[in-house]
Formats: structure tokens, C-alpha cells, sequence
């Protein structure tokens, strides 16, 4: 099972999720990120924000990946759950492109009915979670998985755009670690959908907008 959470969180799992910066190229060009102590910050405010609501979503799709024949029903709830809590249009699209991405990629390393029951191209967290559930993974990790991506996503692309040492940019991902995995097991408690996290952050939200406006952009969010 370790084994199944590691490919999950390995950024070079083909999924889409090297193409998107998660908010940090628009954040870059802002002015709001340009060192390591920014990058903190910003991966930070992050993870406590649409990483923690990204995790309580994973966990909670594992958990209904487990269930009987309502199990369509329960995931399409939770998607429409991931959408309320998505306000931006540009980060619906990205999540849902990343979440396509995940599925394709999960259909063919864990064949499984259950890539069946998702919608047309889900959230990125309810898919997932659903690919946390397949090769046994329980929410716990479906929530880590999640907490840990929405940092080390926007990580890796401030490395590249700022030429950024990588045992620096690695240092500052692992000073948050205890963070994560607080994150994670916050998230993983089970809830009814109206007590998921819904911690959204207006800050992302604009940078995502205003980046999905530029023509020169190196990342597609």
C-alpha cells in the first residue's frame, strides 16, 4: 500500500500535474513570491487553504469508493461539493483537467469498475481519492496525497521559473512536512458534505483569473 501512496505523490506520475503551477507562476509575476522564505508563505497559505479542502474531498471519495450501489450517486455529490468549493472558473478547469488526467492514468496501472462510477471529468480530489481507494489505500492517505500535491506542484514549478536551488526548494517542502500530515489527518476525519473543509482563499482565486488571461504563460494554471 505504501508503495500504491508513493506513485500517487510522485510528480512524475503522467497526470497533468507538471503543467499546472498551482497559482505560483501568477504569484511570481505579481511580485508575491521571490525567495524561498516567499515560497513558504505562499505553500503555506496553500496547503491550509485548497490543499486542506483538497484533502478532506480525497479522503471522503476513498471512503465512498468503498460503498455499494449508491456509490455513483455519493461521487457525484462530492464532485458537486469540489465545484461549490472551487469559485474560479480557471481552477474548476484546472482541477478538472487534472482530475481526467488521474483517471486515465489510474484506469490503466489499477483496472477497476470503479473508474465507472465517477462523472465525466471529475475534481481532481474525487478522483484522487478514488485512486487512493482502488489499490487499497484508505482516506487517511487519500488525504495526505492530496495535502502533499498542493504544495510540491507549486514547489517544483517556482524552481523552474526562478532558477531556484533544488535542494532549497526541497528544504523548504520538507520544513512543512508536520503541516501536511496535521493537514491530512484533520481532513480524513468523516463528515457529512456539508461539514467538509471549505477553506477557500480570494488571493488564488484572482491569481488564477488573472493567469488564465496572460498570453505568455508558462504553465496552464
Amino acid at each position: 500500500m505504501t508503495a500504491a501512496l508513493l506513485t500517487l505523490a510522485d510528480s512524475r506520475l503522467p497526470a497533468g500535474g507538471h503543467t499546472h503551477s498551482g497559482g505560483v507562476e501568477q504569484a511570481i509575476a505579481a511580485g508575491l513570491v521571490l525567495d524561498p522564505r516567499s515560497l513558504e508563505v505562499f505553500l503555506r497559505r496553500r496547503l491550509t487553504t485548497s490543499g486542506r479542502t483538497a484533502a478532506g474531498l480525497a479522503a471522503a471519495a476513498c471512503r465512498a469508493a468503498g460503498r455499494g450501489g449508491d456509490r455513483p450517486a455519493v461521487l457525484a455529490a462530492l464532485d458537486a461539493e469540489a465545484d461549490a468549493r472551487t469559485p474560479a472558473p480557471a481552477l474548476r478547469q484546472a482541477s478538472r483537467q487534472q482530475g481526467r488526467g488521474l483517471v486515465r492514468v489510474g484506469r490503466r496501472a489499477w483496472p477497476s469498475a470503479v473508474w465507472d462510477d465517477l462523472p465525466a471529468h471529475p475534481h481532481h480530489p474525487v478522483a484522487l481519492g478514488v485512486a487512493a481507494a482502488v489499490p487499497g489505500l484508505g482516506p487517511t492517505e487519500a488525504a495526505q496525497a492530496a495535502a502533499y500535491l498542493s504544495i510540491t506542484g507549486p514547489a517544483t514549478a517556482a524552481q523552474r521559473l526562478l532558477a531556484m536551488d533544488p535542494i532549497t526548494v526541497a528544504t523548504v517542502t520538507a520544513r512543512l512536512g508536520s503541516e501536511v500530515d496535521d493537514v491530512a489527518r484533520a481532513a480524513a476525519d468523516p463528515a457529512p458534505a456539508d461539514a467538509l473543509p471549505a477553506d477557500t482563499d480570494p488571493l488564488l482565486d484572482l491569481l488564477a483569473e488573472l493567469h488564465a488571461d496572460r498570453g505568455d504563460r508558462y504553465f496552464a494554471s
